[in-house]
């Protein structure tokens, strides 16, 4: 048996990454009786914690909102993102930092006291994130919602616009979110289609949990960011781009990074390759280059660059016509 003081951090782990524990469940997993584990309970709340006991015989512990934010048990990755994810509200928007964002927002968003949580509010509030190029949009409460569901096994409900616009409401076994290049995923079993899905979290709106728990399934695939790979394989792209780019294969290389192939042509010239469902990334990654560039194709991304243009042109027209005014 582990000593007092490891079972007690041990147990207030388990308590901050579940919502609610049943007795047994959590003496199994501690190797201890159901008295030790009171005993451990009361230690913890003397300590600070808020811990509910509920009785019965589906009796159990969960973890409360307290009136102050007690010290929290995290590994080095998730006191890291705390620093970072918050700040961002969990956006993804450092490569490496998604998933542990999210593990300690949803402990952290547990047992923070009112006024924590408005003055977390208040940064995200005013402060304008600087980064360009990033994925759509999520809405951390919708993130911090799912990432819960997930966590407590409970069936959730939203609705969701799919690739064609089509607005659906669905009902929904969370099985996992995935951080997958510029975008998050919720692996889930639909309730209505008797399948396994992938959501896109840009495209979902009103997340709520039915309070209704569930047995996990056995998930289709290794894991799911596999699974969602492979959703996203199966799905026909929408625009295959092909530019050639007056400028060393090396630099197009370093601004694009993983989000297309560049193959070397000469050694200030380059072809641009790559796949996509929209125009707006590969305009700007070609814009961020700096150098002139020919479109082999598609056609639309011609247009969509033609349009940019002539945007980019009335202003400056603008800024002309003000400044000889003022002159």
């Amino acid at each position: 048996m582990a000593n007092t003081s490891s079972r007690t951090l041990r147990l207030l782990s388990l308590l901050q990454t579940h919502r609610y524990w049943p007795g047994p469940e959590l003496s199994d997993r501690l190797g201890v009786s159901a008295r030790t584990l009171r005993r451990d309970i009361d230690r913890l709340r003397e300590l600070g914690y808020p811990v509910v006991a509920h009785r019965g015989v589906d009796g159990g512990y969960q973890l409360a909102p307290g009136a102050a934010l007690p010290p929290l048990v995290v590994d080095d990755e998730e006191a890291i993102a705390l620093a970072i994810g918050l700040r961002m509200a969990a956006q993804g928007a450092v490569a490496g930092i998604e998933e542990s964002a999210v593990r300690a927002l949803t402990k952290v968003i547990q047992v923070m006291p009112p006024r924590l949580r408005r003055r977390i509010d208040a940064l995200r509030t005013v402060t304008v994130p600087a980064a360009w190029g990033a994925g759509p949009t999520i809405d951390a409460d919708a993130l911090t919602a799912v990432a819960q569901a997930c966590r407590d096994e409970e069936r959730l409900r939203f609705s969701y616009r799919a690739r064609d616009g089509e607005l659906t409401a669905r009902h929904v076994e969370p099985h996992r979110l995935v951080s997958l290049g510029r975008r998050w995923y919720l692996v889930a079993y639909d309730l209505t289609r008797h399948d396994w899905r992938s959501f896109r979290l840009d495209r979902l709106a009103d997340p709520g949990s039915t309070g209704e728990r569930f047995r996990p399934r056995d998930l289709p695939a290794e894991d799911a960011a596999d699974f969602v790979r492979a959703a996203i394989s199966s799905m026909p792209a929408a625009y295959d781009v092909e530019v050639l780019v007056h400028a060393p294969a090396a630099k197009v290389r370093a601004v694009v990074s993983r989000w297309g192939t560049v193959e070397e042509l000469g050694e200030d010239r380059c072809r641009l390759l790559m796949t996509v469902d929209g125009l707006e990334w590969p305009a700007m990654l070609i814009g961020a280059v700096g150098a002139d560039f020919e479109i082999v194709g598609p056609s639309e991304l011609t247009d969509f660059v033609r349009e940019w243009g002539t945007r980019f042109l009335r202003v400056t027209a603008a800024d002309d016509r003000r400044g000889s005014r003022t002159s």
